[in-house]
């Protein structure tokens, strides 16, 4: 290679890198929609402007290197700050687990490479393999779609509104055919008036769909009571400081009284056995409670657990199915892991697959702790059953970090694809009530001590999504990289 193409190669490969970190701004606290149709749009550009798979693939793996270093940066605070692991392990695991990510993207511009036919017809393989590999993305080896393109257009973006039919992965298809048609236009010339009606129509389409109600309301409206209790993670678990915690949420359910009063993730940690009946007491004062705490099962073993209890102290559990690899369990192979940090209840069982949605304060909920409400089609099993949804978290792990405001803006999705109110406490941010449609009707500053009393309303019915979860997305992207493909399979056969 000549020093003239070494130059070139590394010029493209710093502006991959800058457009991965382009399309973060996408995401909360920026919410700046359009950015990650022109961080892909640059991406296709590049892409067709390789003259090999490996380019391409180098380059897919420079973008995700810049969007996911600079977007999911809070895994090192995590590691570093509360887990105990030596700063340069934590920023070397860090560095490694974004490199991890970025193979995905990587293997889309290998295959656009590969196939591509440098026509407008690129504009759909570019989409289809975008959305298959960050499916996969969020299915491998448990899969982690934090940061999928589709979470990047909550409301006020026109797009959200596809997520009711097509989800979060189909909204990231969206958002990849207008950044292909875009990177097709910067090649080919902007004078297309077709592309640009067909730019304009996409969100336009998402607007009507945003307005339609798929699902309706049912019972009256509950009031709850979702505290925030903002307890330091380095305090959390030190036996001594016990009392902090219990006193906190005592106070704040005496003084914000509701018929559901809502703790986060383990906010009292003890297993629920051990909780003192006169503690249990005192959240059910004034109606029902859901409570983050562990549970323990009957092998031994104990669960992420989230328990109703009435005032006659009736309890139900539900039971965290979803862990977190590194934090929640160990994955085979990889106990070692965990001497080089300290993470405290870090051998969880994981919770059947299929749980029934829970009667409380007159409605049915479907709980899901922290990382659950990352994965759409899990939630879908409680459906129709279940009219309100409600995450318990605890996101002091991540510190004063991206990661509070980029996971409610996942719960905007969530509350969209189910047409349902999703309400959120925790720890330390962001507790609030995200609307039906997916705007946040109430929210709480993160970092403080208080509660967020609001007015629930439960509904019934299935949106698109619930009924098919994400077939049709998977299927319209496959259809499109056929579509692309067609004739030329056509002519090797």
């Amino acid at each position: 290679m000549t020093q003239r193409h070494v130059a070139v190669s590394l010029r493209a490969a710093a502006a991959a890198i800058a457009l991965g970190a382009l399309c973060v701004l996408g995401f909360a606290p920026f919410a700046i929609s359009p950015a990650p149709p022109i961080a892909l749009g640059g991406l296709f550009f590049l892409w067709r402007k390789t003259s090999s798979a490996r380019q391409a693939m180098l380059l897919g793996l420079a973008w995700g290197a810049g969007c996911f270093l600079f977007g999911v940066s809070w895994i090192y605070v995590s590691l570093s700050h509360f887990a105990g692991m030596a700063p340069p392990a934590a920023a070397a695991a860090t560095l490694l687990f974004c490199l991890y990510l970025a193979l995905f993207p990587a293997l889309a511009g290998g295959l656009f490479s590969r196939w591509r036919r440098n026509t407008l017809r690129d504009v759909l393989l570019f989409a289809g393999l975008w959305t298959l590999t960050e499916w996969l993305r969020g299915t491998l080896f448990t899969g982690f779609p934090w940061l999928a393109v589709g979470y990047s257009q909550s409301p006020p973006s026109p797009l959200s509104g596809w997520a009711s039919v097509l989800g979060v992965y189909g909204v990231g298809f969206i958002v990849a055919l207008i950044a292909g048609l875009i990177g097709h236009m910067s090649i080919a010339g902007w004078r297309k008036p077709g592309i640009w009606a067909s730019i304009l129509f996409l969100p336009g389409l998402g607007g009507l769909l945003h307005r339609m109600d798929w699902t309706q309301p049912v019972g009256a409206p509950v009031t709850v009571s979702l505290l925030q209790g903002n307890v330091p993670q380095s305090l959390k678990w030190d036996p001594k400081r016990l009392p902090l915690s219990v006193d906190t949420y005592l106070r704040l359910a005496r003084t914000h009284p509701a018929s559901l009063t809502v703790l986060p993730e383990t906010a009292l940690p003890l297993y629920f056995s051990e909780v003192p009946r006169e503690v249990l007491r005192g959240l059910t004062r004034h109606g029902d409670a859901l409570i983050g705490v562990a549970v323990g099962t009957t092998d031994g073993g104990y669960t992420n657990g989230a328990v109703t209890l009435s005032p006659e102290l009736a309890a139900k559990a539900y039971a965290k199915r979803h862990l977190v690899p590194f934090g929640e369990y160990a994955p085979p192979g990889f106990a070692w892991f965990f001497r080089f940090t300290h993470i405290p209840m870090s051998d969880f069982t994981a919770g059947l697959a299929r749980q029934e949605a829970l009667s409380v304060a007159g409605q049915f909920i479907a709980p899901n702790i922290c990382y659950e409400d990352l994965f759409g089609e899990e939630l879908l099993g409680a459906l129709p059953a279940a009219t309100l949804l409600v995450n318990l978290s605890n996101t002091a792990w991540f510190g004063d970090s991206l990661a509070q405001p980029q996971h409610l803006q996942i719960a905007q999705l969530r509350a969209i694809e189910t047409g349902r109110v999703m309400l959120r406490a925790t720890n330390t941010g962001m507790t609030a009530m995200v609307g039906p449609d997916g705007t946040i009707a109430a929210a709480l500053p993160p970092f403080t001590t208080a509660a967020l009393v609001v007015q629930a309303q439960g509904r019934t019915g299935l949106t698109p999504y619930a009924r098919w979860g994400n077939q049709l997305a998977l299927v319209i992207a496959v259809v499109a990289c056929l579509t692309a493909l067609r004739r030329r399979t056509v002519q090797s056969l």
